[in-house]
């Protein structure tokens, strides 16, 4: 974080000011939160947190050898009828505890104390605000690690621009090339063009990936996107806009971990899992574009390998074994 620490707190006043008729992301729904109200994301003013860890399931630079401080967030802005993290997204979160600031602040220094190499914010969207303000407590505490803005790429261009100096590494997905697939699968109306203007944003911040001696991430922008089935996400498309719009030197984490969680069993295109033909093709798409930095997955034969449990204390490590 390079933003001085007056300036932090600023940040958080006018955060904290938008939970008064939400817009903290693209739904812009107008609720109250600081009222009371819940609005799309099923959350008011105190964020919940459905899990907190040392999690090495991250890509190689994020999770290091000591692993990445993952703040799994409960609740989110988007309905994703595939989402492996559902239990915590779309489920009961009333389960999750409502939590302060300085409850929070102490859940991210306890991960600086595990050894972390990053405090990594998974689907922060709907909560930016609380989350900031409780990194101004923790940094007061003395709270050195990095800030991984972990997001499903639905963000709002204004609040992503609210950021700047405070997030050193985004990790936004990029899911969709086709906006009615995206509000079809997501919920997320206008979510390509949406998703690109945010990430846009976020690489002008936080430019090219950096890594230090030990090839861990400092800085920098990774976007992740997941090949689906039948080419549903339009991979070849959205990766030429992404390098054409953002810039070819972004570095690119190709998943195909994709298997048919949470409802995706009820939409006959995500009844299954990928092929390596798939997933060849959306190689094949990346070199295409011309994108210079990227990571390649192995297709799984085995999907359980992703299946978190959130009542464990490490949520996707315990599926390992």
């Amino acid at each position: 974080m390079s933003l001085q620490r007056e300036d932090l707190h600023e940040r958080v006043r006018a955060l904290r000011e938008r939970l008064g008729a939400c817009d903290l992301c693209p739904h812009a729904c107008g609720a109250n939160r600081l009222a009371g109200e819940t609005g799309r994301c099923r959350t008011g003013a105190p964020a919940r947190i459905a899990s907190a860890c040392d999690h090495h399931g991250e890509e190689p630079a994020i999770s290091g050898r000591h692993g990445s401080g993952t703040v799994f967030v409960a609740g989110c802005n988007l309905r994703c009828v595939f989402c492996q993290n559902s239990e915590i997204s779309q489920g009961d979160l009333t389960q999750y505890p409502e939590q302060t600031a300085e409850e929070i602040a102490d859940t991210f220094l306890r991960l600086q104390r595990l050894g972390c190499h990053n405090l990594n914010w998974v689907s922060p969207t709907h909560v930016v605000p609380q989350l900031v303000e409780a990194l101004a407590i923790a940094v007061e505490r003395g709270l050195r690690l990095p800030v991984v803005y972990n997001s499903n790429g639905y963000d709002s261009l204004s609040a992503v621009q609210l950021l700047d100096g405070i997030v050193d590494i985004y990790l936004p997905d990029l899911k969709y090339a086709d906006g009615a697939t995206a509000e079809r699968l997501s919920g997320a109306p206008g979510y390509p063009d949406t998703a690109i203007a945010a990430i846009r944003e976020m690489y002008r911040q936080a430019g090219d990936l950096a890594l230090d001696e030990n090839d861990v991430a400092r800085r920098g922008v990774v976007v992740r996107h997941l090949v689906l089935p039948g080419n549903l996400a339009g991979s070849r498309v959205i990766l030429r806009r992404l390098a054409e719009e953002v810039s070819p030197t972004i570095t690119v984490s190709l998943m195909a971990q994709y298997y048919p969680a949470h409802r995706a069993s009820s939409v006959p295109e995500l009844a299954r899992t990928i092929t390596v033909e798939e997933y060849e093709e959306a190689l094949d798409a990346f070199a295409a574009a011309d994108l210079e930095n990227g990571w390649a997955q192995e297709v799984r034969t085995a999907p359980h390998y992703y299946r978190p449990d959130f009542r464990e204390d490490h949520p996707f490590e315990n599926q390992r074994k």
